[in-house]
């Protein structure tokens, strides 16, 4: 049975590469191909190298300063071309992008069936995250199979009238993938960041030498640009300014909209550091340094929580109220004010922070993509 897998972020390629190379030790079942959009260029190459995935089929759709409406026009098409070319038996797709929506789209107009890795999240907020949100809710629509990684997103789509038959509770394959990353060695790559960043070294305060709190961030969502997202890196630098001890990491995205207030408002100040996205690796390296997570990303409040580091979400909603509910993350959007106090709680108040620090084995054992592939098998 040939299986086409479809993506284009580096989320996307994160959570399906446990999926490929499970599929790929199944050759005798399967014939695994891989067909890349590219919509994030740069961000996927990394995790592509990462994970030695080599796609069958590079469509390059990214553009500079596309809309949302010029992508989804060419993805359509353009995978609906590969699906013609390639016939393949089976398409699996993962999460919320528009390039998910739009495979599950182009493989509905030929009848192939879709299989959708991580279904069922759900904030039911149409524009939060946008247009995330709607995306995951037409995939549930299109896709003949949900893979859902917990009861709640089980729950959720059985509640939206899609059949409990066609459900499978497997647990997210973030989990299997980022214990791959911690059961190998640190690359050459992540032990020269942790150099250049100066991480190991104490800072010195007073003459007296204290050990580093490392807060990492990471922000780039599209419903927080503006107003909102200048709040949020004021925050930010208000953690900066407060704390002595408290060094800063933001690795920050490519879009111009993120770049440009993040350098007006953070650049130059001697304990926060702006660097470049960096690869998945290295970057599992940095959260498993970090004292607090910052993120307004689904995946990393997930990688979070199985690094037992507590995460204050720069959102409004999530659709992964689980970590919320478990008391290892909040809330606390792109008020400044807020990011500030809740920060300040968890650098200064140990209580808080131990009861935010503990591990949740809340999105699976680490086996999801074994689950995924062996109902694969029975299906079919």
């Amino acid at each position: 049975m040939r299986v086409l897998c479809v993506f284009g972020t580096r989320p996307e390629a994160i959570k399906l590469a446990p999926v490929i190379q499970q599929l790929e030790k199944h050759s005798d079942c399967f014939e695994s191909r891989v067909c890349v959009t590219a919509q994030h260029r740069e961000m996927l190459d990394q995790v592509l190298e990462v994970f030695k995935i080599r796609p069958d089929v590079d469509l390059d759709l990214m553009r500079h300063n596309q809309t949302l409406p010029e992508f989804t026009a060419r993805a359509v098409t353009a995978i609906s071309e590969v699906l013609e070319r390639e016939e393949p038996n089976w398409v699996l797709i993962q999460g919320d992008t528009t390039t998910v929506m739009c495979t599950a789209l182009a493989a509905f107009y030929q009848q192939i069936p879709v299989g959708h890795v991580e279904a069922g999240l759900r904030t039911h907020d149409r524009y939060s995250p946008f247009p995330e949100e709607i995306n995951r809710h037409l995939t549930s629509v299109l896709a003949t199979y949900h893979f859902a990684p917990t009861q709640r997103a089980q729950h959720a789509l059985v509640a939206e009238g899609i059949d409990p038959g066609k459900i499978f509770v497997t647990g997210n394959t973030i989990v299997d993938a980022i214990r791959r990353i911690l059961d190998s060695p640190p690359s050459e790559y992540a032990r020269r960041l942790f150099v250049d960043l100066n991480l190991s070294e104490p800072i010195s305060i007073g003459g007296e030498s204290i050990s580093k709190k490392v807060v990492l961030v990471t922000a780039h969502r599209r419903e927080s640009f503006g107003e909102p997202f200048e709040s949020l890196c004021r925050g930010i630098r208000a953690i900066a300014d407060r704390n002595q001890n408290v060094v800063v990491i933001y690795p920050v995205h490519l879009n111009p909209k993120v770049r440009d207030p993040v350098n007006r408002i953070l650049s130059g100040h001697p304990r926060v550091h702006l660097i470049d996205p960096v690869s998945y690796e290295p970057f599992v390296r940095l959260m498993e340094q970090s004292y607090i997570i910052l993120t307004d990303s689904g995946g990393i409040q997930e990688e979070a929580s199985v690094l037992g580091k507590p995460v204050l979400i720069l959102r409004d909603t999530t659709e992964r109220p689980e970590i919320v509910e478990a008391g290892i993350g909040k809330l606390v959007g792109a008020d400044e004010h807020k990011i500030l106090i809740e920060a300040e709680l968890l650098l200064h108040n140990e209580n808080v922070y131990r009861a935010m620090s503990k591990n949740a084995d809340l999105f699976g054992d680490g086996h999801a993509a074994e689950r995924i592939v062996a109902t694969l098998m029975a299906i079919l």
